[in-house]
């Protein structure tokens, strides 16, 4: 008979859910896993902090689709993933983080780094796992797979004291059990009555979020708005399920974003919500015509219904619902009659989209100094133009102006930070990109205050030799939270707004990078082009205009928590 470690069997299952990179910042918890992962095929790619270990995997997992891998150490390498681990809760992306801590016989004898994490951990999870007994490891290891994969995907959290690790067994005795779960359920009465309220409508739309990407449904959810004419707005990991080119999307679905969604949010008498929340982003419900009728689609029962009464409830995956619905409307003979009937309001949603936009065009194509941010979106999305480059945007109004402006052509080639809004995912967000896709351009746009938080990931970036190219948009400081106070309370408090100038591209030199200083519009692209051709990892440091205001931050003087 042969004998194993738990250790051993950790790496052993890893390797054959086909894990190809683990994102992780070492300790000696883990070691015990290290050491048998380290002549695999796994790659362990090491941070310099855990929270940008969990902002990667979050990011890998948002792109594959598949449950990413993070490994901290106990204690504090714990807790300082716990942000990243909240974001993937809020983004639905599968992830398995797994730790280490402090073995079973050492709990409460003040052990280093000794803490009780799973219930900390608890409320940010699908589920928290803690494997005792060595012979449990695989069991385990597919549990946690089989839950983050699964459903409405998140994040599982794996953990295991370092005696399990370390203990050996028979390798007979381990438990192996190895599950996978392919079931799509669709609510076919839901098709037919959804079909029946389309066809009685004069002006429906489609919202559709991250569960038409999570369920690999872009191809159905494009022939669905062929095949009925129906205008479709997209929104978080949604963004390019269907093209924004494609003449029946409307591109973003925030109210925000210049276009025709607010205009279309007023008037329309059916909203379809296909995989997404109705949250912050849709005024909580209040953004839609009180009198519009309403239908969600979603693979998670209890989602359904938050903040607005929900008329038609569907509770179905949305590649297998929307493909009922192609079928059930080419047997009907729908297509043509609905593509007609819808017509009208298309071509109505179409001047909202132009009126929508026309007063931001003045921004866009600013030539003041310093530069107005739009103007530096617009440049960054007009060099972006290949359907597979991947763009990324970080920090609190320069999310905000990048949202507004990008057009989204590919399906997961657009990351930010979404609902949880946690400042800090840039550059491992870009990073992860790039390892992900090596041969595809990707450019992270920041702001002056969130590039801090990681900011060492660009000495990681350089080290492992990945081209990214970073814009900074210097407004000098928070802007975001400077503009809400000064909206809110009639100036802004200089203490935690202001950062002043600071020259991010020395910096990036200085470790090995590539620097660019920006002051002048008509340099914004002499620059991006530079940076791309140099082939190293870049810091495009530009001056923008420290005094506009985004609708992000108007948004936030009206929720923050300012004295009346």
């Amino acid at each position: 008979m042969t004998t194993v470690t738990g250790g051993q069997l950790v790496a052993e299952a890893l390797v054959e859910k086909e894990v190809e990179t683990i994102f992780t910042l070492s300790g000696g918890h883990i070691t015990p896993i290290y050491q048998f992962l380290e002549d695999t095929d796994i790659t362990l790619f090491d941070t310099r902090h855990e929270q940008a270990a969990l902002f990667m995997a979050e990011a890998w997992g948002k792109m594959t689709r598949k449950p990413a891998v993070a490994m901290v150490t106990a204690g504090p390498g714990f807790t300082n993933a716990l942000t990243g681990v909240a974001s993937a809760f809020f983004s639905n992306t599968p992830m398995v983080l797994i730790a280490g801590c402090v073995g079973l016989e050492h709990k409460e004898k003040l052990d280093l780094q000794d803490m009780f994490q799973d219930p900390v951990i608890a409320p940010m999870v699908k589920k928290t796992l803690v494997c005792q007994k060595t012979e449990r490891v695989l069991e385990f290891v597919d549990m946690a797979f089989r839950i983050a994969g699964s459903g409405r995907p998140g994040p599982v959290y794996l953990e295991f004291p370092v005696d399990v690790l370390n203990t050996v067994i028979e390798r007979e005795a381990a438990k192996r059990i190895e599950t996978v779960i392919e079931s799509k359920p669709v609510d076919l009465a839901g098709a037919e009555k959804m079909l029946e309220m389309i066809n009685a409508a004069e002006k429906p739309v489609v919202i559709a979020g991250t569960g038409v990407w999570q369920a690999g449904a872009e191809a159905e959810l494009t022939a669905f708005a062929e095949q009925t004419g129906l205008p479709i707005f997209t929104t978080l990991s949604g963004r390019g399920t269907i093209p924004d080119t494609h003449p029946q999307c409307f591109e973003g679905a925030l109210a925000i974003r210049p276009g025709g969604a607010f205009a279309a949010y007023l008037e329309t008498d059916l909203v379809v919500v296909l995989g997404t929340r109705i949250s912050l982003y849709y005024m909580f419900g209040d953004v839609f015509n009180p009198a519009a009728k309403m239908v969600q689609v979603d693979i998670l029962p209890e989602e359904i219904g938050r903040n607005r009464h929900i008329d038609l409830p569907i509770v179905s995956d949305l590649k297998a619902f929307l493909g009922v619905c192609n079928t059930m409307i080419a047997d009907k003979g729908l297509a043509g009659s609905l593509g007609k009937r819808f017509a009208g309001w298309i071509e109505t949603l179409r001047k909202a989209d132009a009126d929508g936009k026309a007063p931001s065009q003045a921004q866009w194509e600013s030539d003041a100094t310093p530069i107005h941010p739009l103007r530096l979106a617009r440049e960054v999305d007009r060099f972006m133009d290949r359907g597979d480059d991947i763009v990324v945007a970080d920090g609190g109004d320069t999310t905000t102006w990048m949202g507004m402006t990008r057009t989204v052509k590919t399906p997961g080639r657009y990351l930010d930070y979404g609902i949880f809004g946690s400042l800090g995912v840039g550059l491992p967000y870009a990073v992860a990109a790039k390892w992900r896709y090596p041969d595809q351009r990707v450019l992270l746009i920041n702001g002056d205050g969130s590039i801090g938080f990681n900011f060492m990931e660009f000495e990681n970036a350089i080290r492992k030799g990945l081209a990214i190219v970073v814009v900074i948009c210097n407004d000098l400081g928070w802007g975001m939270i400077r503009h809400s106070q000064e909206i809110r309370i009639g100036h802004a408090i200089e203490a935690g707004t202001l950062i002043g100038p600071v020259d991010y591209h020395k910096m990036v030199e200085a470790i090995g990078g590539k620097g660019f200083l920006v002051e002048k519009p008509e340099d914004i692209q002499p620059a991006l082009e530079a940076a791309f051709a140099s082939g190293k990892t870049c810091c495009i440091n530009v001056m923008t205009d420290p005094t506009t205001v985004s609708p992000g931050s108007m948004a936030l003087a009206n929720v923050g928590a300012y004295k009346a």
